[in-house]
């Protein structure tokens, strides 16, 4: 196993448990205002400092990560669930006006810079969590049904296909028992960049406000709310903007290492 696979694998899971630990527990209330201990540093009481309104950053930091998680997570999976049956569709067949149709669909979405389109949704259908996860949903569904697409051209002429072809099994049944598992690999590693940059485009739209709305803590919104504090309490930008950091890079290691191990020129060149 990769160092690159390990490292990403601890960073990841460092995230996720602290977000499914904030169902049951956080130190402090996120929701509980605190006046008082208004933009404290980090201290043993509150080990990340507090913000403008006295909120523990940590607690904070531990919702905000469910958030990020949920919304790259589900848009992940709208992608694979809409994303792979497509290509399929269109690498079974290649050059029909199906597969013309898919993959000019494919061009539409492209031609939107992601960022654009996630504004361009979440701005037509409201501010929310949700709407974040339909925007970027609605771009990884061509980003899977080309890379599905790509990886199942190289097989339909390969021999197992054929001998497949030659007992009787249709050209659906072929896609999703032969043609499926031999591209899961290519799945798995796009996940995981999609998934990183799932995270990316939630903090972009919680910082313009389109993302997860109060009170719903969200690490973009940390940030936003951090400009104007930065001279007097950089812990409120530093610390969100580490958790963002350091996600993206554990799920980038992550996927470089699965990407290794998974494909098997790699390893036959590092061997």
């Amino acid at each position: 196993m990769s160092r690159s696979l390990l490292i990403g694998a601890a960073l990841t899971s460092v995230f996720t448990a602290a977000a499914l630990l904030s169902f049951l527990w956080t130190p402090y209330d996120v929701t509980v205002l605190s006046i008082p201990d208004r933009l404290q540093g980090p201290s043993a009481t509150h080990w990340l400092g507090t913000d403008h309104f006295g909120r523990d950053i940590f607690s904070m930091i531990m919702v905000g990560a469910r958030t990020s998680l949920a919304v790259a997570l589900v848009a992940v999976t709208i992608g694979l669930i809409l994303g792979v049956p497509l290509g399929l569709a269109a690498a079974a067949r290649k050059g029909s006006w199906l597969d013309e149709i898919i993959m000019r669909g494919n061009d539409i979405i492209f031609s939107f810079p992601l960022l654009v389109l996630a504004i361009l949704l979440t701005a037509v259908l409201g501010p929310s969590a949700t709407n974040a996860i339909i925007a970027f949903g609605i771009f990884n569904i061509p980003v899977f049904a080309r890379i599905v697409r790509s990886g199942a051209l190289s097989l339909w002429s390969r021999e197992f296909i054929m001998a497949a072809r030659v007992a009787g099994k249709g050209t659906t049944r072929i896609s999703f028992e032969h043609i499926l598992p031999n591209v899961a690999n290519l799945m798995v590693v796009q996940g995981t960049v999609q998934f990183s940059l799932g995270i990316q485009v939630e903090a972009a739209l919680s910082f313009v406000g389109l993302g997860a709305q109060p009170p719903t803590p969200s690490w973009g919104r940390m940030l936003a709310d951090a400009q104007t504090m930065v001279a007097i309490a950089p812990h409120m930008a530093l610390v969100p903007g580490l958790a963002i950091l350091l996600t993206v890079l554990g799920l980038n290691l992550m996927g470089d290492g699965l990407r290794d191990m998974l494909d098997p020129r790699i390893r036959v060149e590092r061997a």
